[in-house]
């Protein structure tokens, strides 16, 4: 049996080792943007270059205030791991249009915007964040964070399929396993009714 990692899995990897360098004291965020197959650009969550990060000026002002994930972004002293990524794109001069995103979480509502309006067109994310907005915004525009979890799921249906022809559906679409709204990209997806599962981390 081929235990080789997939695509989704192998750029998820690389999204959970840059959420390493991250020096927020809430929640470390990596994030990968990826085109045919390779590496854009990367970037975590942490204040901007030359500023001092929040374990240095006695803690997180998100935290001090009690303020609740996903609410008051405005307020952190960070940039966004979505942000840096399309930022470091920027500075390299690196075209992003149609590419796929990793993050270790859903993006926020402000980032959901920025990823929406550079033109990426596929987010695969690891785990789920509250920010109703963004899932409501990422869904007017035709886009949903989908999580790695389900497309491993419907990949192994299918290749339990594969494995075990006398057993397979004829019938089912592996693309779209459950016959839902397909994202068109190439993958096992479902882009449009795909739900993240958003609880509020500890």
């Amino acid at each position: 049996m081929n235990n080789r990692l997939d695509w989704d899995e192998y750029f998820m990897e690389f999204a959970r080792l840059t959420a390493k360098r991250s020096t927020c004291l809430r929640r470390q965020v990596g994030a990968v943007i990826v085109k045919d197959k390779h590496i854009i650009a990367t970037g975590y969550n942490g204040a901007p270059r030359g500023l001092k990060h929040c374990d240095e000026l006695g803690g997180c002002l998100r935290q001090q205030l009690n303020v609740p994930s996903g609410e008051r972004h405005e307020l952190c002293r960070a940039l966004h791991a979505e942000q840096n990524a399309i930022i470091q794109a920027a500075t390299l001069g690196q075209s992003i249009e149609g590419a796929s995103i990793y993050i270790t979480h859903q993006p926020c509502s402000i980032c959901s915007k920025m990823i929406i309006n550079a033109g990426i067109k596929r987010i695969v994310v690891d785990q789920g964040y509250p920010d109703k907005m963004a899932t409501e915004i990422l869904g007017e525009a035709g886009l949903a964070a989908i999580m790695l979890e389900d497309i491993l799921k419907k990949s192994d249906i299918k290749k339990q399929d594969m494995e075990n022809p006398e057993m397979m559906d004829t019938k089912r679409d592996y693309k779209n396993p459950d016959n839902e709204a397909s994202c068109g990209q190439d993958c096992s997806c479902n882009s449009m009714d795909t739900k993240v599962n958003i609880k509020e981390a500890e």
